[in-house]
């Protein structure tokens, strides 16, 4: 029985409607001193004729690349058919989805609209739906997600969205002061205080220091503001489809960290944050852009969620010091190179003012390698590193030689038994 097809919601040719003035745009961008004598060449009414072709012209592709888009749900997988002149059909195996993630820019939130955004396994590039109607998104979601957790096609309507509990809530205030005690913030408002200091002390021309002190601020602001407003009300719960994070002050994001698919777990903790414990996590998941975890949280409530995410898998407390004639191929920084390896991942730390410390689970080792340079071997040191599935390397810098080759030997068997006794990467189907 052939599957019926259904299509977008009906705002989206607003939406691609703008595709034709985009071009324009960004020809004007590319060229804007031929955009100028264009632009002085015409005439008020040949600008009038243009903008009364151009409107309808927009309004009629946006209508038809609405219309000949389509997607339907079969047994087996999420066909997805686009193009107008060129035709695209996408076919997503439904045991290949890892990910389905909800997008709510601010324009979309206010037309009651939403953007699904498929990962699939292998995928360089996210297929998405823009727009569909916020529930109807929330619909097809829970019916993708339990469809990739083995649920029949005939059950799959009735099973709904997953429960979800929170585990983790960043209030705004405390994600304010965080961005205030970063080092990039002071350091892009130190260099918008001396540069400007320094041009006026040299050239006493006041349009200059203006002409300079302005974007930098504008710069130092702009960062801070942007992490903010994207990681505003940031929330992380645990459902069984894997761990739900959503946040954004004007565009809402919903993704999903999928379970069994995150490669590395990196605690990072800054300088001014020691004082207060907090930290932040950011993660590698294999074929996902997903980099955040938590943007800033107390290291205990952190740790909980890592444990999460990560099952079975401590942080290590306690981890050894690279030799000290390391400080002959690192003066200063050697300090700062830890190591730890547990029964469950192997962890690294570098930096003394800014800590990094990568947790890398025994199962998700791709591949090990010694590497040793000319200077190195005179000092007897030698690096370890470890891939992942991610495309990441964690590196164990500057180990003692005879320490860096056992552990060459010892990390490759605990990958193999690591990937033995793994959980497969599914979906969970508990409810």
């Amino acid at each position: 029985m052939p599957v019926a097809e259904r299509r977008l919601h009906p705002v989206t040719p607003f939406r691609r409607a703008w595709a034709p003035v985009a071009v324009l745009a960004g020809w004007a961008v590319h060229d804007p001193n031929g955009a100028q004598e264009q632009l002085a060449r015409l005439t008020d009414t040949m600008l009038l004729l243009g903008l009364a072709v151009l409107v309808p012209v927009a309004g009629l592709y946006g209508f038809l690349s609405w219309w000949f888009t389509h997607f339907a749900v079969t047994g087996s997988e999420l066909r997805i058919r686009t193009g107008l002149l060129f035709r695209r059909t996408a076919h997503i195996r439904l045991e290949r989805i890892q990910a389905v993630d909800v997008s709510r820019p601010l324009l979309a939130r206010v037309a009651g609209v939403a953007k699904l955004r498929i990962d699939v396994v292998g995928a360089d590039k996210k297929d998405e739906l823009a727009f569909l109607g916020e529930q109807e998104a929330r619909a097809l979601r829970a019916e993708l997600l339990a469809r990739a957790a083995g649920f029949a096609p005939e059950t799959a309507h009735e099973v709904g969205e997953a429960p979800a509990h929170e585990l983790l809530h960043v209030p705004p205030r405390a994600l304010a002061l965080s961005l205030v005690l970063t080092a990039a913030t002071w350091g892009s408002l130190c260099a918008a205080l001396l540069v400007p200091t320094v041009l006026w002390l040299t050239t006493h021309n006041l349009w200059t220091v203006l002409g300079t002190a302005l974007p930098l601020l504008g710069g130092a602001g702009a960062h801070s503001a942007g992490r903010f407003v994207a990681e505003f009300d940031w929330k992380v719960a645990e459902s069984p489809d894997g761990l739900r994070i959503d946040h954004g002050l004007l565009d809402r994001t919903h993704e999903t960290v999928p379970p069994g698919r995150v490669q590395t777990v990196r605690i990072v903790e800054p300088l001014l944050w020691r004082r207060l414990g907090w930290v932040r996590v950011e993660l590698d998941v294999a074929g996902s852009a997903n980099s955040v975890l938590i943007p800033v949280a107390p290291r205990a409530v952190a740790e909980s969620v890592i444990a999460r995410v990560l099952p079975g898998v401590t942080v290590p407390q306690e981890l050894s010091r690279a030799p000290g004639r390391a400080r002959w191929c690192v003066p200063v920084w050697w300090r700062g190179r830890r190591l730890a390896v547990t029964g469950t991942v192997f962890a690294t730390r570098h930096g003394l003012l800014r800590r990094s410390l990568s947790l890398v689970p025994h199962a998700k080792v791709q591949s090990v390698r010694l590497t040793q340079g000319p200077w190195q071997r005179l000092w007897r040191l030698a690096d370890v590193h470890v891939d992942t599935g991610a495309g990441k390397t964690v590196t164990a810098g500057q180990r003692d030689a005879e320490e860096a080759v056992r552990l060459l030997h010892e990390q490759a068997e605990r990958s193999r038994t690591g990937r033995r006794d793994a959980r497969p990467d599914r979906w969970m189907t508990a409810g």
